[in-house]
């Protein structure tokens, strides 16, 4: 585990929300005076050297990729724009597989999250609402032909022969990450999950077990209040009822290496970029089997 995750994973357990917001703040700063000294230690590359990288570790052998990224994370090393990133991605998968990204919104910043933000304005513009995943995603969600799930909170970008069948029905779903959502289709497929910039503190389907197992989960869980509200798709207004499931206890995804092989979750670095990789059904399986022994990605409050 790199310095940078040590500390995170620290962070995560022992401060409150508001102290660890503080120290990735300073975390960045001092990055930022540091950037000469990284780009001299771990050398450059672009997206020709990126692709032929994923090209090595990954392969082909999926239907869905599914990308987590941050550009941010991966300068001074990189040397290209997130525009360029997104075509590659797009040019790797080829005609014959599917490009995910997450297209996350998480409330007006400050608001206090996404629900209190609904509660204010219970309208969300599937369009016009940018995503909060970074610049890429956004980049990728508007670009033609890309579709994407209706949901104000956990919406999934696609582009690909699977993309309308990755995207439909997250209005219907369960829950956000839970039965019907993009996450329950991606463990029907072969879907290759990867971070590229990002930790496994990105790793979004490690939520699909608790929100598929309910009141199997081992871990006390209740049912929010749903809160109603309209999905506006271009000409289309769409009721909508936000659900969600709370876990009374705090999520620490560090715990998932622990259960999960390091086969099965493949972590390393490029020119000293992080980079991760997993499927989706493996995530899933493993972490309900761990699960019905007892064992989850949550520790007492």
């Amino acid at each position: 585990m790199n310095p940078r995750d040590r500390l995170s994973q620290w962070a995560t357990r022992h401060l409150s929300y508001q102290r660890v917001t503080a120290l990735r703040n300073a975390y960045f700063g001092w990055r930022q005076r540091l950037l000469p000294v990284l780009k001299a230690f771990h050398g450059t590359f672009g997206v020709t050297d990126l692709r032929r990288h994923l090209e090595e570790r990954i392969g082909r052998d999926f239907e869905v990729l599914m990308v987590h990224s941050s550009v941010n994370h991966m300068k001074p090393m990189y040397l290209d724009g997130p525009l360029d990133l997104v075509r590659m991605l797009v040019d790797f998968c080829g005609p014959d597989r599917t490009l995910a990204m997450p297209a996350f919104y998480f409330g007006e910043p400050g608001t206090g999250g996404a629900y209190t933000t609904f509660q204010r304005q219970p309208r969300f513009d599937m369009r016009r609402t940018p995503s909060q995943m970074g610049l890429a995603t956004e980049l990728f969600r508007r670009m033609p032909g890309v579709r994407q799930s209706r949901h104000p909170v956990y919406r999934i970008s696609a582009l690909g022969p699977l993309a309308q069948r990755l995207t439909s029905g997250h209005e219907d779903a369960s829950s956000p990450a839970g039965k019907g959502s993009p996450f329950e289709t991606m463990t029907q497929l072969e879907t290759c999950i990867i971070g590229i910039g990002k930790s496994i503190e990105v790793l979004t389907q490690a939520h699909h077990t608790e929100e598929i197992m309910a009141d199997e989960f081992p871990f006390p869980s209740r049912e929010g209040i749903p809160l109603s509200m309209t999905l506006v798709d271009g000409g289309q207004e769409i009721p909508f009822l936000l659900r969600a499931r709370t876990v009374d206890g705090r999520f620490d995804i560090w715990k998932i290496r622990d259960i999960m092989s390091p086969d099965a979750l493949r972590e390393w670095s490029f020119h000293g970029v992080p980079l991760f990789a997993t499927r989706a059904n493996k995530v899933t399986s493993e972490l309900v089997a761990a699960a019905r022994r007892g064992v989850t990605l949550y520790r007492p409050l």
